[in-house]
């Protein structure tokens, strides 16, 4: 009884301390945590279990663990609405991804992102070719941000009194310059087509391409490595 007794007391303390410290800390929803705050809460979660659970060690250790845990995560969220370069090095800051249709590959290996995580990414605000990007930005919270080009923007045919045709999803052909022989022939190409359609975008080896897709209608979008941009945006606040 008197284990039972010290349990409950320990989990009651656990639920009331972690209630009032995470109520001090604010109310971001998860899906606005960054991958700091988000580990930070499960090691704050795992202590609190541990003061639930633990009966081998004397409760006030974990007990006073959990609360300087919660000082700290306090500590570190007030000098990160204080100090912009301090939370910049907390919770990072939004990074270029795409600009006029191009992926920055530079930028996209920061971020330790692939190709594909990006197209995921891109295909969950309803767009399936970067090309029809002006500017992304991957958010400190992994999301991503677009700006469609302006004729890309949502204006319904309906609304211009068109009749639409159907669509088709682009087939990828090249990732990282290797060449995706299975969609080629899938859209009835050969190496030397694929070669023909590279020129006109002043391209002479495949291992120039970052990625390329090409549709239906025989329409291709290529990302070269070398994106040749008049000016590439940073938005970090040191121009170094």
């Amino acid at each position: 009884m008197k284990l039972l007794a010290e349990i409950i007391i320990q989990t009651f303390l656990a639920f009331f301390t972690i209630l009032f410290i995470t109520r001090l800390l604010g109310r971001q929803q998860v899906a606005q945590l960054t991958f700091f705050e988000y580990i930070n809460g499960i090691t704050f979660g795992s202590i609190a279990a541990t003061l639930a659970t633990d009966i081998n060690q004397k409760t006030y250790q974990h007990f006073i663990g959990l609360l300087l845990f919660g000082v700290l995560t306090g500590f570190v969220s007030y000098l990160s609405l204080k100090r912009r370069s301090f939370s910049k090095v907390i919770e990072g800051e939004p990074i270029l991804v795409i600009q006029n249709g191009k992926i920055l590959e530079k930028n996209l290996k920061r971020t330790r992102y692939s190709i594909d995580e990006l197209n995921l990414l891109l295909r969950d605000k309803d767009i399936f070719s970067p090309e029809d990007v002006d500017y992304a930005l991957l958010e400190i919270n992994g999301k991503v941000s677009v700006m469609k080009k302006t004729a890309k923007r949502n204006v319904t045919i309906e609304d211009l009194g068109l009749n639409g045709g159907t669509q088709s999803l682009p087939t990828e052909i090249i990732i990282g310059g290797q060449v995706i022989y299975e969609n080629l022939r899938k859209r009835k190409l050969s190496g030397k087509d694929l070669i023909d359609l590279l020129k006109p975008f002043g391209i002479n080896r495949i291992n120039e391409v970052s990625y390329a897709t090409i549709d239906k209608n025989s329409k291709i979008y290529v990302d070269k490595y070398e994106d040749n941009l008049p000016s590439n945006i940073d938005l970090s606040e040191n121009n170094d």
